[in-house]
């Protein structure tokens, strides 16, 4: 399918370039963005980026600044955005089922973190006791539409936002709570017409009555909720492949048939997914902040953690190769796999693969022929694929050099994800391997080990000790095997093993 041209971005549009895109050539050459891409900048385009930001004034900085935030190397900047709408045009849709006491916290932030709202709308799944929930709407000025029954959150969502009249609806869950500024955040990025949805970053808190354990410590720094500190758009196979229902801002034109109702999980990755298909942009945004009351308890956690594991059949099947659990390409793989023999041949097999991948990577950064982008001479706007992670400060000129930096990088995400994926969507499968297998043992051994205390050194605080490490192993590898478990489980339901297929091609979602 061939998304529509975006509209064009308004004058005094700005955007930023992503301070982890790695800038060489004096500018010439741009790696970031998640998938990561390599883009190679005119002349013209490079004159309009001498400062720290780039402001849409004309035809050709509005292309570029399209381009540059599509490609996820630099983000807008909501707080100037020119032709935002405001509050008076949104309304809040809440879906909710015998939840007074979260409601009342919910709509009381709301109301006070976003006034001159356009109407709230409570959506009353079923209550057992509907007059407990219309007291509480009633105090803050809003208004219930019931169902008789529970239809569950994405029929009540989709309830919600037939019930409202605004030209925008924003979604919020009754156990989240929006933080000073989320709501005008937001709305910075719908001042760009192409812009469909838009989502804050949603942290972890839990109730007082809850108590500090290892589960609210890991929550708080790895929410399945929480996509993390950098804006980025939303793209399949991405670093922020979906965003949350549980927060989100809708543009009416945009949401059409809304969610899923036969979805009970994942249906908001179904919806942004979709949306994005229809030639919507969809931007996230950790400006914004709403905090999410986590489950609280051992038991619950990981029965939610698995609950979340079955989506990824039904998702499978709607979204074709986009929820695989490992997508390589074809080199990287070949060389992973001879590193997973654990032979000194194969290790010495992985380096030539590697050595020739390099060869190959640097001839074809030299080609003219390449897709590189081209900006304000009438070129190719295109962007290539780049192979592995990206950093800012190298003395780095010329294709030969770069390939040496990108190959090896690639191999290291690689290894990255062969780890996750053998702890997480694999684990069932590797632990059946590893009773017959000393290798597949010690490789299990090693990716639980190693890729858990690499996350924990990601995600840690600074002033934490071992025991800390310890503990946030232990809650990472509990994550990943509940999530595992209820992929595992959704893929035998839904008799298919497309979430459990990795994707070897090399190419994107979309062939």
């Amino acid at each position: 399918m061939t998304s529509p041209r975006p509209p064009r971005l308004p004058d005094g549009w700005t955007v930023r370039p992503d301070p982890r895109t790695w800038r060489v050539d004096g500018g010439a050459t741009w790696i970031g963005g998640s998938p990561p891409r390599v883009l190679r900048l005119s002349a013209a385009a490079r004159s309009r980026l001498d400062g720290p930001e780039l402001v849409v004034t004309d035809a050709t900085t509005a292309a570029l600044a399209r381009l540059l935030a599509d490609a996820g190397v630099a983000h807008p900047d909501p707080a100037r955005a020119p032709r935002a709408p405001g509050p008076g045009e949104v309304t809040v849709v809440v879906p909710v089922r015998d939840r007074p006491a979260e409601l009342e916290r919910l709509l009381t932030a709301v109301v006070a973190t976003a006034p001159g709202l356009g109407g709230i709308v409570v959506v009353d799944d079923g209550s057992g006791d509907p007059a407990a929930t219309g007291a509480v709407v009633a105090r803050h000025g809003g208004r219930v539409v019931r169902h008789r029954s529970s239809r569950g959150p994405s029929a009540a969502r989709n309830t919600g936002a037939r019930a409202s009249t605004t030209p925008v609806v924003a979604f919020l869950d009754s156990d989240v709570v929006p933080e000073p500024g989320w709501l005008t955040t937001l709305l910075g990025h719908l001042g760009d017409p192409a812009v469909g949805a838009v989502a804050p970053r949603i942290t972890a808190w839990a109730a007082p009555d809850a108590g500090e354990d290892a589960v609210s410590r890991y929550e708080r720094r790895r929410s399945s909720l929480d996509l993390g500190a950098r804006p980025a758009p939303v793209t399949a196979r991405s670093r922020v492949a979906y965003v949350p229902s549980a927060a989100l801002v809708v543009r009416r034109s945009a949401f059409g048939e809304g969610f899923r109702e036969d979805m009970p999980v994942a249906e908001d990755v179904d919806l942004v997914w979709r949306l994005a298909a229809a030639g919507w942009r969809l931007r996230y945004e950790p400006a914004a902040r709403v905090a999410h009351e986590h489950r609280a308890g051992v038991r619950a956690w990981l029965e939610r953690k698995a609950f979340y594991g079955t989506g990824a059949a039904p998702l499978a099947r709607q979204h074709p190769r986009r929820v695989p659990p490992v997508a390589l390409a074809p080199w990287t793989a070949a060389a992973m796999t001879l590193l997973g023999v654990q032979r000194r041949w194969s290790v010495a097999a992985a380096g030539a693969v590697t050595v020739l991948a390099t060869a190959r990577l640097a001839r074809g950064l030299r080609k003219p022929d390449e897709p590189w982008v081209s900006v304000g001479d009438g070129s190719r706007r295109r962007g290539s694929p780049a192979t592995g992670r990206r950093r800012r400060r190298f003395a780095v000129t010329g294709p030969v050099p770069l390939a040496l930096v990108l190959a090896p990088w690639g191999l290291g995400g690689a290894a990255w994800q062969a780890a996750g994926a053998l702890t997480r969507h694999w684990w069932p499968a590797a632990v059946v391997g590893a009773i017959v297998s000393r290798r597949v043992r010690r490789a299990l051994v090693l990716a639980a080990v190693v890729e858990g205390l690499a996350d924990w050194l990601r995600f840690r605080d600074p002033s934490a000790g071992p025991l800390d490490a310890l503990a946030h192993v232990a809650a990472h590898r509990a994550d990943d095997l509940a999530y595992g478990a209820g992929l595992w489980w959704g893929a035998w339901r839904h008799r298919t093993a497309a979430p459990l297929w990795p994707d070897l091609s090399g190419k994107g979602p979309d062939g």
